[in-house]
């Protein structure tokens, strides 16, 4: 029976995709939505993807991704940014959560002065760290995603970011962190899974 832990077991960080073979938009949108409801601290999702599927795009990523060949051959390829411009990101929680309405607006003022002290407290070293770690989060949910749905994915850390973000064109406030290539495999792994047994990782006290 095929099951979430059987598909994590299943997936492999793909090397070689299938170019003649899409993935259906419905499969697309899951993987979207499953990166847009994961967990980020404080609920401030600090982070923007750009979905790649232009192939004049990905050629211009190519070289300036170590030439890997997933960055050409996935149908998708996800490039999820950090963001730093944080009283944007505030603001926009205060008038997500507040549905624009004026008095629950008043009522979050509170928790969003708290945020706005507390974040702008940090140095831009701890705010590139706090965003990055958000945004692993949220690959890690597109990574599950991809295996739920029997996708192929690759995260990949392999590219100059500099140029990565002159290709993509960012604003200064966002930063290329770590790319995921989603298609379908066109060869299996080479070798088995390796994995720490589960008594080297975890300790039960």
């Amino acid at each position: 029976m095929t099951t979430f832990l059987s598909q994590l077991d299943w997936r492999f960080a793909t090397k070689r995709f299938n170019i003649s073979k899409p993935i259906s938009q419905d499969d697309l949108d899951k993987v979207l939505k499953a990166i847009r409801l994961a967990p980020t601290s404080l609920g401030l999702q600090p982070f923007h993807v750009y979905v790649v599927q232009s192939q004049e795009l990905k050629q211009k990523l190519y070289p300036v991704s170590k030439q890997q060949l997933q960055v050409l051959e996935a149908p998708y390829l996800l490039v999820f940014c950090i963001r730093l411009d944080i009283t944007y990101l505030i603001d926009g929680y205060v008038e997500v959560a507040s549905r624009g309405e004026a008095a629950a607006k008043a009522g979050l003022e509170p928790l969003r002065q708290a945020r706005l002290k507390s974040l702008g407290a940090r140095t831009p070293e701890d705010l590139l760290s706090w965003a990055s770690r958000s945004t692993y989060i949220a690959l890690g949910f597109g990574l599950a995603a991809c295996a739920e749905l029997g996708l192929d994915s690759c995260p990949m850390e392999g590219f100059d970011k500099d140029k990565v973000n002159g290709v993509l064109g960012l604003p200064p406030h966002m930063k290329s962190l770590v790319y995921l290539a989603i298609g379908y495999r066109s060869e299996g792994p080479s070798n088995p899974k390796v994995r720490f047994p589960a008594d080297s990782l975890f300790t039960f006290i």
